[in-house]
C-alpha cells in the first residue's frame, strides 16, 4: 500500500524542484479572440468562402443564357412599337404647340415656316403676339432620325398634316406612305 503514496510523494517533490516556465499570453487571456488557436477555424471559413467555384459559376452562366435565349426576342419585337408609340406621342405635343401658337398668333405657321415657327419667331410680320421664348425648346426628330414634316392648310382632312415619315424615311408613293404616322392616322 506504501507504494503507489511512494510515487505521488516523488512526483510532488520533483514538481517543486524543477523551475516553472511562464505561461505564454495567449494562452492566459480570458477572451477567446485573443487566443490564436480560436481564430483558426474562422480563418479557414474566411479563406474557403473567398471565391466561386467554377461549377457555381457555369451555374449562373447557364441560367442567364436561358433568360436571354427567353426574354430577348419577346423585347426586341417590341422596339418598333416603341418608337411608333413616341411617334404619337411627339405628334400630340408637337399638335398643342401648334394649338398655342394659333390662340395667340390667330393662324398656324405657313408650310415655309414649317415647325421651326414653334421655336423660334418667323420673319413674317403678319405674325404678332408670338410667345416670347417660343412653344417649344426645340423640335426634335422621330425615333428613325427623320424630321417631322408640316404642310399647312392639309391634305388630309384636317387644317394640317402633320406627320413622321416611318422607318423607310420615304414618302410620295402609295407604297412608302403606309408607314407614315400622322395626325390622320393616330388611332390606328
Amino acid at each position: 500500500l506504501s507504494r503507489p503514496f511512494d510515487i505521488i510523494g516523488f512526483c510532488l517533490r520533483q514538481a517543486r524542484r524543477a523551475p516553472r516556465k511562464p505561461m505564454p499570453r495567449e494562452i492566459l487571456s480570458t477572451r477567446a479572440s485573443d487566443r490564436p488557436d480560436a481564430l483558426a477555424p474562422r480563418r479557414l471559413r474566411r479563406h474557403r468562402a473567398a471565391g466561386f467555384t467554377l461549377i457555381e459559376i457555369m451555374v449562373v452562366v447557364v441560367i442567364i443564357g436561358l433568360l436571354a435565349a427567353f426574354i430577348v426576342p419577346q423585347v426586341m419585337g417590341r422596339v418598333d412599337e416603341a418608337r411608333i408609340t413616341k411617334v404619337k406621342g411627339d405628334i400630340q405635343m408637337l399638335e398643342t404647340a401648334l394649338s398655342m401658337y394659333r390662340l395667340d398668333t390667330a393662324r398656324f405657321p405657313t408650310t415655309q415656316q414649317g415647325l421651326v415657327a414653334l421655336v423660334k419667331k418667323p420673319d413674317d410680320p403678319a405674325v404678332r403676339n408670338w410667345k416670347s421664348g417660343g412653344y417649344l425648346s426645340r423640335v426634335s426628330k422621330d425615333p428613325w432620325g427623320n424630321d417631322y414634316r408640316y404642310a399647312y392648310p392639309g391634305q388630309r382632312g384636317r387644317e394640317y398634316d402633320l406627320y413622321s415619315v416611318g422607318p423607310d424615311g420615304q414618302e410620295g408613293t402609295d407604297e412608302s406612305d403606309k408607314d407614315n404616322i400622322g395626325n390622320w392616322n393616330l388611332e390606328e
